[in-house]
């Protein structure tokens, strides 16, 4: 069986940025989720699985002057700091593992769009929610977004977990209060639809 880093370096080497079914050129859901937040501009927001997602551009576009984006693929960050040239000197890029990342500080924001349903197995979901609780300090928030009940069960060759409103809801109510979701449908380069679930938790 191909090793997960492998695997994420083979995508990132063999398809284009507009190529990969999570592609979207502007991150409305995301970014409304995070309008709404109200975070002071210093806040620090870190991208779990940000790879070579166009939202570090956007939060740096808004004036956001502490985010950090993590991939496990050092090809897909590599791809993001070329597209951002000289701005990408503002951003700390760390490649690694999500289950694997220790975090040298707190967040104020976790933002994970489709990196979360990859983890399919009990006992990585457990570690994930832990590594969330750790990176971040009472008061701080969650922004969340997983394939749907409805949702795709396969996403680039893996299985996927993924979740209900209720579902998403009660694993994080562990560690969270759960503010508001929606659910939204992503029109993928190939023209295939996949329904989303997207949540914003409050660090109890």
């Amino acid at each position: 069986m191909i090793a997960k880093k492998e695997h994420w370096e083979n995508v990132y080497e063999q398809k284009l940025l507009t190529e990969v079914s999570w592609y979207e050129e502007r991150p409305e859901a995301s970014l409304n989720l995070i309008a709404d937040l109200n975070l002071p501009k210093n806040s620090a927001i870190i991208d779990i699985g940000g790879g070579d997602s166009f939202l570090v551009d956007h939060l740096l576009a808004l004036g956001y002057t502490n985010i950090s984006v993590l991939d496990i693929s050092a090809k897909a960050i590599e791809r993001a700091k070329l597209r951002l040239a000289n701005k990408a000197q503002q951003v700390e890029w760390i490649v690694s593992d999500v289950l694997d990342f220790k975090p040298a500080k707190v967040y104020d924001l976790w933002h994970d769009r489709a990196a979360f349903h990859f983890l399919t197995d009990t006992k990585d979901v457990r570690s994930y929610l832990d590594k969330v609780n750790l990176s971040l300090k009472t008061g701080t928030f969650a922004v969340i977004a997983t394939f749907a009940e409805d949702g795709p069960e396969k996403c680039s060759g893996l299985a996927v977990r993924p979740y209900s409103e209720k579902g998403l809801g009660e694993l994080f109510s562990m560690y969270f209060e759960k503010q508001q979701c929606f659910h939204t449908t992503h029109l993928t380069p190939f023209q295939i639809i996949q329904k989303f679930i997207y949540c914003s938790f409050t660090r109890k």
